[in-house]
């Protein structure tokens, strides 16, 4: 996950953008911090959704494929 002082800089930068407007030194970095934050998001997202296993009230694994093949293709960690 992103930095608690990269997350304030990007709120910072938006703030500043709704009121005095940006540099253009200052409009590519919140580019680049919120790629960052998507890129994180995204990884965090992902890895939250490998992990789910499905169950019916019947106790049967109904976990989508597309899930299961995904957990499947994961690197083991060392």
């Amino acid at each position: 996950m992103l930095s608690e002082k990269k997350i304030k800089r990007i709120n910072e930068l938006a703030n500043k953008k709704k009121t005095i407007g940006l540099s253009i030194e200052e409009a590519k970095e919140q580019t680049r911090l919120r790629k960052e934050y998507l890129e994180s998001f995204r990884t965090s997202m992902r890895e939250t959704i490998e992990s789910v296993k499905v169950v019916d009230p019947e106790g049967n694994d109904v976990t989508p494929d597309k899930v299961k093949q995904a957990r499947a293709n994961q690197k083991p960690l060392n």
